[in-house]
């Protein structure tokens, strides 16, 4: 069998976060709202309405162009984009074809940069139902949705699997929550894909011929959808059958792509200037403006957590893929730093306690997260919170098993770490001689153990302290069990 190379570009629809839709006074925030009531004689397309240009939707799109490292074209327009479907009232889409608001960027995904070919805006279109009245099949037309601020994100073909294209997608989904110009919730048609997939045998300098795959609504469908069409096309070029360029769609519920129509060119859609719409110039005084509205995104932060906080490259991309999560961490580094120092801002930061903060992040903080479903603002629980029961455990009042179930406590109930140790009795057992008697109790019940362990088996004084600490309930300090029953044993 010959070796192919697959090559995928993504076209990336984002729904930007208006108020008003993005030639319209009408709501933009449409969702969960009874059909057709986010509507108006613009965006349902009516004779003789005209558009109006939304502006926080064209800043929002330049913050999006900055951040993917993109040339903000000073001079933009509009056009027409002529096509018919039942959820396009006007019959054209208004889009950008020749002067985008950006172009020219890229876009680094696991080191490798994939060159971003454009960033424009457009208006979404409305959503077609599919249902039954009657006990007939009917497909009805909600145009809430229609009007709705869109930009669409090109790529080059850089892309070489459907892994990496997964990857490139959930950066740019990652972004976007940082810049907070839009939601990006896929179950909410916040963020779709469309993806050129073609492949090519290795010996070939000529790309493939292309198959589109359309309206892609997770990272999970689309990485199946590419893994299926580049199966597909491997198949159909090894047993002599020809590529044709086509438009597929992606059916989940049988794992496939079927054929939808044969490929529109631009020609196609007729495209032309809009003539109710001005050009527009931007000015470089709204992008510099812009530019230092831009947050420090998720590499940049990544990239400084490991210098400043000496976290590997895991730790630091794990604990910058939320940016409340990123915020949360390094204000409990800040905190746990200023104890020993003493000061308002700390002068320097111990990589010893950030790596210890890091831990309880990734671990306790993300797993309660995950099984109540909130997010970080959600969370029951402050930075300086954690600090308090971490300088417990320095100051050995409780050890670290008894610190998670604290933690948990301190999570759904809102209290302080010393409340429920006090509350619950969970202060650490450290006297020698009170554990050297519950030990000599256990040395007592487990005679066998202790004569394994004096015939070698290193295994066995580990099961001797687990006895301790589950008669304790956790609360010995392990440390001094320990060395008391090393003593003991001798």
């Amino acid at each position: 069998m010959k070796e192919y190379i697959t090559t995928i570009g993504l076209e990336v629809h984002v729904q930007l976060k208006t108020d008003s839709k993005m030639f319209c006074s009408s709501s933009a925030r449409y969702f969960g709202a009874s059909p057709n009531s986010h509507t108006c004689p613009v965006c349902l397309g009516l004779p003789g309405a005209l558009p109006v240009i939304n502006q926080k939707a064209i800043e929002s799109a330049i913050k999006v162009g900055l951040a993917l490292n993109c040339e903000i074209n000073k001079e933009t327009k509009f056009d027409r984009k002529s096509y018919f479907y039942p959820d396009l009232p006007k019959g054209y889409q208004i889009s950008q074809l020749d002067k985008p608001i950006a172009q020219g960027g890229y876009l680094e995904v696991d080191g490798r940069k994939i060159r971003i070919n454009r960033a424009h805006m457009e208006e979404d279109t409305g959503k077609l139902i599919h249902t039954k009245v009657d006990g007939k099949d009917v497909s009805l037309v909600d145009f809430n949705r229609s009007g709705v601020p869109l930009m669409e994100i090109v790529s080059e073909p850089d892309l070489n699997s459907p892994e990496e294209a997964r990857a490139y997608a959930k950066k740019l989904h990652q972004i976007m929550r940082y810049l907070g110009v839009a939601d990006v919730d896929m179950e909410k048609a916040g963020m779709r894909f469309d993806a050129n997939v073609s492949i090519r045998p290795k010996s070939s300098k000529t790309l493939g011929t292309k198959v589109e795959i359309k309206n892609m609504n997770s990272f999970s469908f689309m990485e199946k959808a590419l893994v299926y069409e580049v199966t597909r096309q491997l198949k159909a070029l090894e047993s002599g059958e020809k590529i044709i360029q086509e438009t597929r769609g992606w059916v989940e519920n049988k794992g496939v792509t079927v054929s939808q129509r044969i490929k529109e060119t631009s020609p196609d859609y007729r495209y032309f200037p809009e003539p109710d719409l001005p050009p527009l110039e931007i000015s470089d005084k709204l992008i510099e403006s812009l530019r230092k509205q831009t947050p420090e995104l998720p590499n940049e932060k990544s990239e400084r957590f490991q210098e400043d906080y000496a976290l590997s490259i895991y730790d630091a991309t794990q604990i910058t893929e939320t940016q409340g999560i990123a915020e949360w961490f390094e204000e409990a580094v800040k905190d746990y730093s200023m104890v020993e120092q003493e000061v308002k801002e700390p002068k320097h930061v111990d990589s010893r306690k950030a790596k210890v903060i890091a831990n309880w992040v990734q671990g306790e903080l993300v797993r309660l997260l995950k099984d109540n479903k909130h997010t970080i603002k959600e969370a029951n629980v402050e930075p300086a919170g954690l600090v308090q029961l971490l300088l417990l455990i320095d100051q050995g009042k409780i050890n670290q098993q008894i610190a998670k179930q604290v933690f948990a406590k301190m999570y759904s109930s809102g209290k302080s770490p010393s409340y429920i140790i006090d509350e619950e009795g969970l202060t650490q057992i450290d006297t020698a001689d009170e554990l050297g008697k519950i030990l000599d109790v256990i040395i007592g019940e487990n005679q066998k153990a202790v004569e394994d362990y004096k015939k070698g088996k290193e295994q066995s004084f580990k099961f001797l302290i687990g006895q301790v600490m589950r008669k304790t309930k956790g609360k010995a300090n392990p440390k001094i069990v320990s060395a008391i029953l090393s003593e003991k044993l001798k």
